[in-house]
């Protein structure tokens, strides 16, 4: 599916194509709709270009207890814990 933004909407916003889809990405990201690699695909940047600009915003990274357990039990398994 392709969206089509009307130019007088752009022109409304004061933003460019590239901002307004930046905007989209963030905030269904912050929604917890995508996920921070699929908001990078759709965007063309790199992980750490997506955080700088949430920490740009004020925002954090969706991380939460489950994704914190996940992480210690793979560290326990790699012997690191």
């Amino acid at each position: 599916m392709n969206l089509t933004i009307p130019d007088d909407i752009l022109t409304a916003s004061e933003m460019s194509e590239a901002d307004l889809k930046l905007e989209v990405a963030v905030l269904l990201y912050k929604r917890e709709k995508i996920s921070a690699g699929k908001a990078c695909e759709w965007l063309g940047l790199n992980l750490v270009e997506f955080r700088r600009e949430l920490g740009n915003r004020g925002l954090t990274i969706n991380y939460d207890v489950d994704d914190f357990q996940a992480d210690v039990e793979t560290l326990r398994s790699l012997g690191r814990l």
